[in-house]
């Protein structure tokens, strides 16, 4: 039992490795669309979603109250996912969000420029019948290149290319679709990515933090606040402004799975990145 996270550049063929793999494991396949409709459940639109999915918050953006709670949700959505093990995560920064774990490996599929632009002509000429403008299909793989790096940097303040990051990353020139699946299931398969208790509870540990977020993101009386939450075995920590913190309690108490809160004022509230 494990999680995959892949990271793809566009015309990789990311989603084909991914749903290979998937396939081969019998893990679930968790795309953008299962984590939109996980999100909805928490009240999100569906066009905020696409809009946030599609590119990086404007300087307004980041600072909205309504953004942060959407953000907030997306990323409650995939460590949700994360708790019930035997996935294949597609982006939506799960590189990041789950780093730490385990039985967590985190894969990167790149490519250079020219062939990856090479490869959406063909892929979407398959899809449609018709083959798109050499400059336009250029400056769409280029402009989500930029779109996917503006939105780790922005939300989550990291470099996507930076190695770190991930544990493994493949050149899709050089490694073919069934290569890629054979080398990330032969090592996905070994015994240090076999889920562990502690393992477990890290997850646990992230994703009640992120329910507490979504909570004060969405209560009338914290909502514009700034607080930064921690979470372990049940004991949830907040971080924050004396006035920030008079409601947040009751409002994390309120959370299922809570068993205690714990408060750190701070002089400043703290403006960290939109991760949990």
């Amino acid at each position: 039992m494990a999680i995959i996270t892949i990271s793809h550049q566009m015309g990789t063929g990311g989603p084909e490795i991914g749903m290979a793999l998937a396939k081969r494991l019998d893990y679930r396949y968790v795309d953008q669309d299962l984590i939109s409709d996980a999100a909805r459940r928490y009240g999100c639109v569906e066009e905020r979603l696409s809009h946030l999915d599609e590119s990086k918050p404007s300087l307004f953006e980041r600072f909205d109250v309504e953004t942060r709670r959407y953000i907030t949700v997306i990323q409650t959505a995939l460590l949700e996912f994360a708790e019930t093990d035997d996935i294949v995560l597609m982006g939506r920064g799960g590189q990041w969000l789950l780093r730490g774990i385990p039985h967590v490996l985190r894969v990167r599929i790149t490519e250079r420029f020219e062939p990856r632009v090479r490869n959406w002509v063909r892929r979407t000429a398959e899809l449609t019948g018709e083959t798109p403008n050499q400059r336009a299909a250029t400056e769409f793989v280029r402009r989500d290149d930029n779109d996917r790096a503006g939105r780790m940097k922005y939300l989550y303040e990291v470099d996507i290319s930076d190695p770190a990051l991930y544990d493994v990353t493949l050149n899709a020139e050089k490694v073919s679709l069934d290569a890629a699946v054979q080398l990330i299931e032969g090592l996905v398969r070994r015994p240090e990515f076999h889920t562990t208790d502690t393992a477990r509870e890290i997850v646990a540990s992230r994703t009640l933090a992120s329910r507490v977020q979504v909570a004060l993101a969405t209560h009338p009386e914290t909502r514009k606040h700034r607080i930064t939450v921690e979470a372990t075995e049940g004991v949830v920590t907040l971080e924050g402004a004396t006035g920030a913190l008079d409601h947040a309690v009751g409002v994390a108490r309120s959370v299922p799975g809570v068993r205690a809160v714990r408060t750190r004022q701070v002089e400043i509230p703290p403006i960290p990145p939109f991760v949990a």
